[in-house]
């Protein structure tokens, strides 16, 4: 059994600091860059890129809404052809601070309502799709297992991944609540969720029952103040258990 751990990174912004970056990179194989819509700026991308190639951590690019005032958490009205801008735009920044360091961009993962809103939005996110699929070489794209953007990615033939939260909680359809701050949470019950996540792959939804999630990736946000030690732990009991930590580019996609 395999599975990545993976950080959302790179969220500075100016002489703002966000994030556990250095910390979390120790113990992570991915990491989603944010791009400059939502958060991070050129520096912050430059940096976090050249914090990755050190650590042998593979990147992605982590494109939000233009919203740095909403940090890409609040709702817009965007067209299939704005979302594909957006996308173009925004991978497209990354991916050149990716060759400058010799580094290949490995996936695609919207941020905030623009990862969420597609859940309910099929033109919204067959928009967000093809432009993955416009760029070469086409990365993975990292979505939330049973979702329209992820049965819709894989009806197009692309490359992919389910993503696991553990820090999240999870609604009996499956989708996830996404927090606009990420506080304080209980390492040791966060730790055996995911485990179950990826061992049994079943989480306790928020009714109290049951449901089933797949993935190939764990996320944890790193903006909490305990995220490198349950990063960690979580790590080390992973491995305990044969599981092998490995990057979403190593994987196999059928």
């Amino acid at each position: 059994m395999e599975i990545d751990l993976h950080c959302d990174m790179g969220e500075s912004f100016g002489i703002y600091n966000l994030g556990n970056d250095e910390e979390m990179m120790k113990y992570v194989t991915s990491i989603s860059v944010g791009c400059g819509f939502h958060a991070g700026d050129p520096h912050v991308m430059r940096k976090t890129v050249a914090l990755a190639k050190q650590h042998g951590v593979a990147v992605g690019a982590h494109p939000g809404y233009p919203d740095l005032m909403g940090f890409g958490r609040r709702k817009m009205e965007v067209t299939p052809e704005e979302a594909k801008d957006y996308i173009l735009y925004q991978v497209g920044a990354l991916t050149a601070f990716c060759q400058a360091a010799g580094l290949e961009l490995q996936h695609v993962k919207p941020h905030g309502e623009f990862y969420q809103m597609p859940w309910r939005d099929e033109a919204l996110a067959r928009g967000i799709l093809e432009a993955i699929q416009e760029i070469k070489p086409e990365p993975i794209f990292l979505a939330l297992y049973n979702t329209i953007p992820y049965e819709m990615a894989q009806s197009m033939g692309m490359r992919v991944a389910g993503e696991l939260y553990g820090d999240l909680d999870y609604y009996p359809d499956g989708t996830t609540f996404i927090k606009k701050v990420h506080g304080e949470i209980d390492p040791e019950a966060t730790v055996e969720k995911v485990l179950k996540m990826v061992l049994e792959e079943k989480v306790i939804a928020s009714d109290g029952k049951e449901i089933e999630v797949k993935g190939k990736s764990v996320c944890l946000h790193g903006d909490n103040p305990r995220a490198p030690e349950i990063a960690q732990t979580l790590r080390e009991e992973l491995e305990k258990r044969g599981v092998k930590i490995v990057s979403l580019g190593l994987q196999s996609y059928s």
